[in-house]
């Protein structure tokens, strides 16, 4: 029996609808950019394998640091103890986020470190008394993570949908353009009394399908909501790291939050790890004598050594001139691709990008994740020696930095040449 047929015997995969589900790939071996299969075929990764393989797959660097580490202190409990990864990583970390941070709050990935930040939000109100301030603001398309706390800030949509009545209450509004603005103002000052705190993605909503926005509008936004008190939470757990050109997202706005949750490309896509940083206004809550106030939260492997460790090796890596440099050639080259495609007169609208992220929706059908080109799109995209993976009729690359130009140049022509086919002869 094929790895792939023992996997279909035990393996519940996610986001895979269960019943004649095709047998999945067995990857036996990453490097940089390229995937290799059991069967010899090597496919570039031109999704950075959901977003988090930033340096690329088998970093030698990462491997090496986390091999070290896991000889001294693979595993402790982080309530009581602390250990030198946690610690550096925090101190390297705070100077770096897009604000006046001064804690770190460690947990498991992207959806618990939202989780950890609505709590934390949440429970700040209630340590001071406002116990009315329980309402979350957030964005309509939103995808903050599949737990119950970031399925409710999330939009309701066909991930959340099996569960709209255990969710909680939440202000949606839209993302900010010159015709909502004001009102989006409006519904901010009219619930600012009750309103804990506003979650947002900045700029590109990645999982409602690399929806981008405005940042002179954003910013616009976040100072009305930062003018009636709401604490502001930025899920950079996608957008962080370079994704967008920059370090993070919020450095393209000048209002910054007062929460940040990162995750994803945090470790260099090695390692599970979540961070929630908060700045002082936020610790500041949970400083009293009332064991009450405490804040209850944690994980088994908070903190874990081993992740904390792959996230300063990736740090490491970002210092280096050529990583930056890396982030911008793609950004550049991102830029004339989509020059190429608007002049091809292939069958997308919406085409759009931001730093290494380039994204459009394919003309069939209709839009949404449950839109069957996105399978389609990848098997055609397979036979070509790259992996994408639509969301719905959204395509979208998100390569790691270390790509070469070749292969960068292979993804543009596979993208180009499956746009033709789907064009039709005579077209």
């Amino acid at each position: 029996m094929s790895l792939a047929e023992r996997d279909q015997q035990v393996i519940w995969h996610p986001f895979t609808q269960q019943k004649n589900r095709p047998l999945p790939i067995p990857i036996v071996k990453g490097k940089d950019s390229l995937l290799f299969t059991e069967d010899g075929k090597t496919y570039i990764d031109a999704i950075s394998s959901w977003w988090v393989t930033l340096h690329g797959h088998a970093n030698s660097y990462i491997a090496e640091k986390i091999y070290q580490q896991a000889l001294q202190l693979e595993q402790v409990i982080f309530a009581g103890f602390t250990h030198e990864p946690a610690v550096r990583l925090a101190e390297r970390l705070l100077p770096l986020l897009p604000g006046n941070f001064t804690r770190i709050f460690y947990s498991d990935n992207g959806s618990t470190s939202t989780e950890v930040a609505l709590k934390m939000s949440i429970q700040y109100w209630w340590n001071k008394g406002e116990t009315k301030r329980r309402k979350i603001l957030a964005f309509k398309n939103a995808y903050h993570g599949d737990t119950f706390g970031a399925m409710s800030v999330s939009d309701r949509s066909v991930f959340t949908l099996a569960f709209h009545d255990l969710l909680f209450e939440v202000i949606f509004i839209d993302t900010p353009t010159k015709d909502t603005i004001d009102g989006i103002k409006a519904i901010i000052h009219q619930h600012s009394t009750e309103i804990a705190a506003f979650i947002y993605e900045p700029l590109v909503q990645g999982a409602g399908g690399m929806k981008m926005y405005d940042a002179y509008l954003m910013n616009e936004l976040l100072n009305t909501v930062k003018l009636t008190d709401i604490i502001c939470i930025a899920d950079e757990v996608m957008t962080g790291f370079g994704r967008t050109a920059k370090f993070f997202a919020s450095e393209y706005m000048h209002n910054k939050p007062d929460i940040i949750c990162l995750s994803k490309g945090l470790t260099g896509g090695t390692m599970a790890l979540g961070v929630t940083a908060c700045t002082n206004r936020i610790y500041q809550a949970y400083m009293d004598d009332d064991k009450y106030k405490t804040f209850f939260h944690g994980h088994s492997f908070t903190a874990n050594p081993l992740a904390c460790t792959a996230a300063l090796a990736s740090l490491d890596l970002f210092e280096k001139e050529t990583c930056l440099q890396q982030i911008e050639w793609i950004s550049e080259s991102n830029k004339k691709f989509s020059a190429e495609l608007e002049a091809g007169w292939y069958p997308i609208k919406d085409l759009r990008f931001l730093g290494t992220i380039l994204a459009f929706e394919i003309i069939q059908g209709a839009d949404g994740y449950l839109n069957s080109i996105s399978s389609i799109f990848t098997q055609l995209a397979m036979r070509e020696g790259v992996y994408l993976r639509p969301l719905g009729n959204s395509v979208y690359i998100m390569p790691p930095y270390c790509i070469t130009e070749d292969e960068l140049e292979c993804i543009y022509s596979c993208i180009k040449k499956l746009l033709t086919q789907l064009k039709g002869p005579g077209s």
